[in-house]
């Protein structure tokens, strides 16, 4: 389906809305915030089996994919979580499951540390999802690519980049037989470059030292939740994989809601996208169970 801009607070974002075709529009919302460096497209393999059931909301955050990359800009994860709700408020959303990876998950922390101050009736989340990010920043392992974008020469770097220099990269951090193709990695590229995006790279890479700046605040919004959280961890991602579930059960809580896939690295809705999409829906069904029981209980 294609996709549609708008403007928010003086910004353009593209994004994609299953209600534009799907006439049903009692579904529940479910908003997918996508990783670095890549694009809401990152989503496309979970989809199909969402769909059926809920209003899909997949944006592409400010600087990445095909949404407005303004350079030179300070980019932030609280400027991205203001846009998601900005888009939220202008979808007149109430309320909605959230997905997300890698530097979404970062926006997800805040946008639920933000909610959880929120009256109950007022708060917007029903639940919210979690693959391979850097949930710890004690735990977040990156590459080399990312440590030589966020320092002095990350505008060298950024122009000399290219598609066959990423495409190495992204597969050291895919799991050994779950490799991308040559068409996602067009697509991963396409997404980047769009805008003249590789200016914005070194921009964006400050999201890093924002994670050890709101490590406070986003472990808290782990721990004192008011909705349900699933884990989805590919064991095998070097970035971001088994630590981050250890550290988890460690410092937050131990749960059923964390499942591990061992030989998946750190795109698990795009290596193992049918194992992502049956135990979210399971996820997904307790949450809304456990919705209606409060519901019928008040």
């Amino acid at each position: 389906m294609a996709g549609q801009t708008i403007a928010l607070s003086r910004r353009r974002l593209f994004y994609l809305d299953s209600s534009t075709i799907d006439l049903d529009a009692g579904k529940t919302p479910l908003v997918m915030l996508h990783g670095f460096p890549t694009s809401g497209w990152d989503f496309h393999r979970v989809w199909p089996g969402l769909v059926a059931k809920y209003r899909l909301i997949v944006p592409d955050f400010l600087g990445f994919g095909f949404s407005q990359k303004p350079h030179p800009h300070c980019y932030s994860i609280l400027e991205q979580a203001d846009l998601i709700e900005t888009l939220a408020a202008a979808l007149t959303l109430k309320s909605c499951h959230l997905l997300a990876h890698d530097y979404g998950d970062s926006v997800a922390q805040e946008l639920l540390a933000r909610d959880n101050q929120r009256s109950p009736e007022c708060r917007y989340f029903r639940s919210v999802c979690l693959l391979n990010g850097a949930l710890f920043p004690e735990c977040h392992k990156p590459l080399g690519i990312q440590r030589w974008l966020a320092g002095p020469f990350g505008p060298w770097i950024s122009r000399l980049a290219t598609k066959k220099h990423f495409g190495k990269n992204i597969c050291s951090i895919f799991g050994p037989d779950s490799q991308p193709s040559s068409d996602d990695i067009d697509h991963f590229w396409t997404a980047i470059c769009a805008h003249d995006g590789r200016h914005v790279l070194p921009s964006i890479m400050g999201f890093m030292y924002e994670r050890r700046r709101h490590r406070t605040c986003w472990l808290d919004a782990l721990i004192n939740s008011h909705c349900p959280i699933q884990l989805i961890n590919g064991s095998a991602d070097p970035v971001s994989g088994a630590a981050v579930v250890e550290r988890y059960r460690e410092i937050v809580r131990e749960t059923d809601d964390i499942v591990e896939l061992p030989a998946i690295g750190h795109y698990p809705h795009l290596e193992a996208p049918e194992t992502v999409l049956d135990q979210y829906l399971r996820f997904l069904d307790q949450s809304e169970t456990t919705d209606r029981g409060q519901v019928a209980r008040a």
